[in-house]
């Protein structure tokens, strides 16, 4: 039995303020000068906090921390700010591992190309000789060169595959980029996953990241059958660091087959043992992603690739062949199906829906499952909310939906100008992300970061939820004003809307819940602008009640 007194300056958006916790078997079992008696009942000494402002730990409601570790074990193209750089880091990297049959890397800024669309040929200037896949920011499209192309079998006769796109070029050959996972899957496929030791090291990296920050509970989201033996293992031997639940990537290409295998999938987890680890969601795709077009929309884009409108004629020699509207990558019957089944078996939906139209569709799938199952406590979530129709706002409290969003994607930064609005067009730019109404209907929001889609850092996001501005304080006043969130409302989606999302009793500094806590390094209360949000960072961080983090005395 461990118990513990914590003294320091204490708040949370639910429970106040407090000046001292009383800890006993990872849980807060009193507070202020009950949580004093307790202690000197007990023979328990005070430990100070430490300066600064302790919370609930935080959460990230919506991650792939197993991508964001194998980041690091690719060519560091992230930061690069044109083809050019791209290339040399890729060239480099390959000429310092000659070992690897294949370079993979992780994350290019699409919008670096006018249209995302980029050749195989400059990626075969740096390595001619082995494949090399490159996966831009939105993980939704790959660059890829012509070895790659060659292994896949992607050639000018290869039909387009269900649920991608290959863009080619005028002669109809493939140019080198591939969208969504009908044709990602092609390459994937065919050079094989990583090696299962660097997806241990990669687990354990991200993980240990996440308590730097402050966040003990994850969402992954996104699991198949080739990275759960990861999870496990990391499990199994001590090197998982912070809690995770793994969402299973339900594919409608496998339906209705696919179930044994999900259910099989939870099993291996729940034999595990492993309170840190657990496999209790389902993750569906509605749609793709504005930025290549396929978000499914409830009218059709303005433009799409190259600036072109929906039917131009050019089109399809632009490599755009994604309907005007997008795309729904379950059809609304089969997602309401799907969702129903895996619902009956106990499992919480996760579902990915960026455009109005797969919010709408998730929402009805969502509503058809508690009408034919039953009432039960369910938490679905529809995660990214980023155009939800003015119409179906308030469903998502009428209907328990936890509305998932990431925040540091509200701002107007060179995705959302270059790629983002060209496509929606003026009448629906400033629709998007919006936060204040879905707090103000009485949903709960969670927030998280897709790491490493975008950064891991919560106050970033927060900074951003805050504001709508970018780094350098654009707009003035912020970007759609109306839809900025108090810094409590932020705190509480990053605290108690995670735990919500989570099933767990945490996320406050009630007594009972678990006492997973972080140190800040300043109140965000007093925070004067965006830039002192966003600094704040976590100087300290409690797992139940143990110091897993200290940013004084780092891990040696």
């Amino acid at each position: 039995m461990t118990a513990l007194l914590l003294e320091g300056t204490m708040w949370c958006p639910v429970s106040g303020e407090t000046d001292a916790l009383a800890i006993e078997d990872g849980r807060i079992v009193a507070r202020g000068e009950e949580a004093r008696r307790w202690a000197t009942d007990r023979g328990v000494t005070a430990t100070d906090a430490g300066d600064g402002l302790l919370l609930p730990a935080l959460g990230d409601g919506h991650a792939h921390p197993l991508f964001g570790g194998l980041e690091g074990k690719g060519p560091a193209v992230r930061g690069a700010s044109s083809v050019e750089e791209i290339v040399e880091a890729v060239r480099r990297f390959a000429e310092q591992h000659p070992e690897l049959p294949v370079i993979r890397g992780a994350s290019y800024d699409a919008s670096l190309v006018p249209g995302g669309l980029f050749d195989a040929r400059w990626l075969d200037e740096a390595v001619p000789d082995r494949p090399v896949v490159l996966r831009a920011w939105d993980y939704h499209t790959v660059w890829v060169n012509s070895a790659a192309l060659a292994a896949a079998g992607i050639d000018s006769d290869t039909p387009e595959p269900v649920l991608g796109q290959i863009d080619r070029r005028e002669d109809g050959s493939p140019l080198g980029t591939l969208r969504e996972w009908g044709a990602v899957d092609l390459v994937d496929e065919a050079l094989g996953p990583w090696e299962l030791t660097s997806m241990v090291e990669a687990v354990e990296t991200a993980t240990r990241r996440y308590l730097e920050l402050g966040i003990t509970w994850v969402q992954d989201a996104w699991v198949t059958p080739l990275e759960l033996p990861a999870w496990i293992e990391a499990a199994r031997t001590g090197r998982l660091h912070a809690r995770v639940n793994l969402a299973l990537y339900a594919d409608p290409r496998r339906w209705p087959d696919q179930l044994d295998e999900l259910l099989a999938m939870r099993e291996a987890v729940r034999e595990l043992g492993n309170p840190m680890l657990t496999a209790e969601t389902v993750k569906f795709f509605g749609d793709g992603v504005v930025e290549n077009a396929t978000a499914a929309l409830l009218s059709p884009y303005a433009t799409l690739a190259d600036g072109l409108a929906p039917g131009s004629h050019r089109e399809a020699h632009a490599g755009c062949r994604c309907a005007p509207d997008g795309m729904l990558v379950w059809p609304a019957d089969l997602l309401a199906d799907a969702l129903t089944a895996v619902d009956a078996h106990g499992f919480q939906a996760h579902v990915h829906a960026i455009g109005d139209r797969a919010s709408r569709v998730a929402l009805d799938a969502i509503e058809h499952a508690s009408r034919t199952n039953g009432p039960r406590d369910r938490r679905p979530v529809i995660a990214h909310v980023q155009l939800v129709d003015r119409a179906d706002r308030e469903r998502f409290a009428a209907l328990g939906v936890v509305a998932n969003a990431e925040p540091l994607w509200a701002q107007l930064d060179a995705l959302m100008e270059v790629l983002t609005i060209p496509r929606l067009g003026d009448g629906r730019v400033e629709e998007q992300y919006a936060f204040a109404d879905l707090v103000g209907s009485g949903a709960v929001l969670s927030m998280g970061s897709d790491w490493p889609v975008s950064a891991a850092e919560p106050f970033a996001g927060i900074a951003v939820a805050c504001t709508r501005q970018t780094d350098e304080g654009a707009p003035h006043g912020g970007w759609v004003p109306a839809q900025r969130l108090a810094v409590a409302d932020a705190v509480r989606a990053y605290t108690a809307g995670c735990a919500h999302q989570a099933f767990r009793r945490a996320g406050t500094l009630e007594v009972g819940a678990d006492a997973d806590l972080v140190l800040l390094s300043d109140d965000p209360r007093a925070a004067a602008d965006r830039t002192a949000l966003a600094r704040i960072g976590a100087r300290r961080t409690w797992l139940a009640g143990r110091l897993v983090h200290d940013a004084d005395h780092p891990r040696s």
